[in-house]
């Protein structure tokens, strides 16, 4: 099947972002790229840092509301929408929910050709980059590094510690059908 959408789950700070750019300039066909980051700037202010929307613990770690649900499972539906209009997209996700967080992606995009790849970065990597951009609560990347992994099923497999954004796009393409 011809490979309609590629699905990104890392860690915050992993690079999943820059590689989803990369796979822009590298592939042949124009793709739209999609972040979870967008879509959580996106919340109107009162569902942020908020126990209906999303809440993020002093460790980092972050818990999703009933009103976030609500609002993902439409911005999901809406890019399965897209891919079966016609888009190809790149979707940069981080699945907090482990194989859960997976399989609310399989049933939203089931009958179209997906890759999925883990983008993978050592803790301390991503606590750095984490650091350096200053957006997001301390300890968030650390946390995620890993637990986003679990249970989790891929075609492909990228480690950001090990590689520019742009080899790991190359290497991802090279399994796009």
């Amino acid at each position: 099947m011809t490979t309609q959408v590629i699905v990104l789950n890392g860690g915050s700070s992993s690079g999943k972002t820059s590689i989803a750019r990369s796979l822009q300039e590298v592939l042949p066909d124009p793709w739209l790229a999609f972040s979870v980051d967008t879509m959580v700037e996106a919340l109107p202010p009162s569902l942020r840092d908020s126990d209906a929307g999303l809440d993020y613990a002093p460790d980092g770690s972050v818990v999703v509301g009933p009103e976030f649900k609500i609002l993902d499972g439409a911005w999901t539906a809406g890019i399965a929408a897209m891919a079966r209009a016609g888009a190809r997209v790149v979707v940069d996700d981080v699945f907090i929910g482990g194989p859960d967080s997976q399989e609310r992606w399989r049933q939203a995009l089931a009958g179209l050709g997906v890759l999925w790849v883990g983008v993978r970065c050592d803790p301390a990597v991503a606590a750095e980059r984490e650091a350096a951009r200053g957006d997001r609560p301390a300890g968030m990347a650390a946390s995620q590094a890993t637990t986003v992994h679990q249970g989790v099923s891929y075609d492909v497999e990228i480690d950001t510690s090990l590689a520019g954004p742009l080899d790991c796009a190359r290497a991802i393409a090279a399994h796009v059908t």
